[in-house]
């Protein structure tokens, strides 16, 4: 397997650092739009860097990316960036006929008329719409496979394979203790990619309704996660999982909610009643004239790179899929989960947890790809594989799993 990992941010370098270790490739290229970015995920490797090259792309460039799969004759494009890039990474991988992966789908849009009742253009709606195309070309689109989504994903196929024999409510529930000591607000994650989940409308699933939208932020519960976490309020939150989950796991609902706290919520609110979410330009002063940016480009750009975040951050993160159903004609209901501790990831790799997590979960998705234990054409979610290997590689990376009966 030869990989083209588009992204040298938190999560690309922290790809390369988890892959290292690992024998299945034989060359992953790291490129991103500021080579010496790239550079550095590659020199950071020292003698585990001989598989790894450097390289500049633009992600919106279909036609550069394709050239450089074509160059280096890779047959996998990872996308680690951030979901803009989505579609055109999307097309260039299909255009040079490479297996595509990403951990994040194509972006949605609110319904004009009623956001907060209806779904528009839902998460991952344009990859699911070339979703034939791909098929009959025999090529593959393993979509969402992160943590969340991707490993909550996973933990809903085993709980339908092994776990239950009617499921009522898949609920994906994530949560953490982490602190940043010196800093009042510094995400964890891009805070580009977290303003796009949090402050569109969320997504809920109900077989008899379909997929229907809701207030941001609704519906808060207060949800115990393990390992020292603790109780977390958690908030209705779009997300993928709430798209994918119901084309290859049956239930009859499904929801996502993201323990924020409320004065992270508190503060997007404010970002979005100041305007500061926004992705479409304004005109600013400049020194040489007026100059046009993106006010969501600004917000991350004062905000510092949660890669960096690592020295000063502590605690855990926690990621996870609630079942409620039934086994054997009784009740059941269980919480599978995933916790890093962000002591131990900046130890054992130099990752900050959440980047870490993230990581993983699309490199053992490489690896059970580039041995055949995962196969397949169209577009597809990690729902539509087999669980267990997923699960067992997982384990063996050193990072197990666990099942909490509620």
């Amino acid at each position: 397997m030869r990989v083209l990992l588009v992204g040298a941010g938190g999560v690309g370098t922290a790809v390369t650092r988890i892959a290292a270790r690992r024998p299945f490739f034989d060359l992953m290229v790291v490129a991103d739009y500021d080579l010496a970015r790239a550079e550095a995920a590659v020199a950071a490797l020292g003698e585990e860097g001989g598989r790894f090259r450097a390289a500049h792309v633009d992600a919106g460039d279909e036609s550069a990316v394709s050239a450089l799969l074509t160059r280096h004759g890779c047959d996998v494009l990872l996308n680690a960036t951030d979901p803009r890039f989505v579609m055109p990474l999307f097309r260039a991988a299909y255009g040079a006929g490479a297996t595509y992966v990403d951990m994040a789908m194509s972006l949605s849009r609110p319904h004009p008329e009623r956001p907060y009742e209806e779904c528009g253009v839902k998460l991952g709606d344009e990859q699911f719409a070339l979703a034939g195309q791909w098929a009959e070309a025999g090529r593959l689109a393993l979509v969402g496979m992160g943590v969340e989504p991707g490993l909550s994903d996973v933990f809903a196929r085993h709980a339908a394979d092994e776990l239950f024999d009617t499921i009522e409510e898949i609920g994906v529930r994530d949560g953490a203790n982490l602190t940043v000591e010196g800093a009042d607000f510094a995400p964890s994650f891009s805070i580009w990619t977290t303003i796009e989940e949090c402050l569109n409308p969320p997504v809920v699933y109900e077989s008899d309704r379909g997929w229907f939208t809701t207030e941001p932020f609704s519906e808060p519960e207060v949800f115990d996660f393990p390992e020292g976490i603790g109780p977390v309020e958690c908030v209705n939150v779009e997300h993928e999982e709430v798209l994918l989950m119901p084309r290859w796991v049956g239930a009859e609902r499904v929801t996502f909610k993201y323990g924020l706290g409320r004065e992270f919520t508190d503060t997007l609110r404010t970002l979005h009643q100041l305007g500061l979410d926004r992705t479409a330009p304004v005109t600013v002063p400049g020194p040489d004239g007026p100059v046009e940016v993106s006010p969501r480009d600004v917000v991350a750009a004062g905000l510092p790179d949660p890669a960096t975040l690592g020295d000063r951050m502590r605690g855990k993160t926690c990621a996870g899929t609630w079942v409620r159903g039934t086994k054997d004609g009784a009740p059941r209901e269980v919480y599978l989960y995933h916790v890093v501790d962000n002591e131990w990831s900046m130890a054992e790799y130099g990752c900050q947890a959440v980047v870490w997590q993230t990581a993983v979960n699309p490199v053992v998705a490489l690896e059970l790809l580039a041995t055949g234990t995962w196969a397949g054409r169209g577009v597809l979610g990690p729902e539509a594989f087999p669980a267990r290997p997923f699960l067992d590689l997982l384990t063996a990376y050193g990072s197990p799993w666990g099942l909490r009966e509620q």
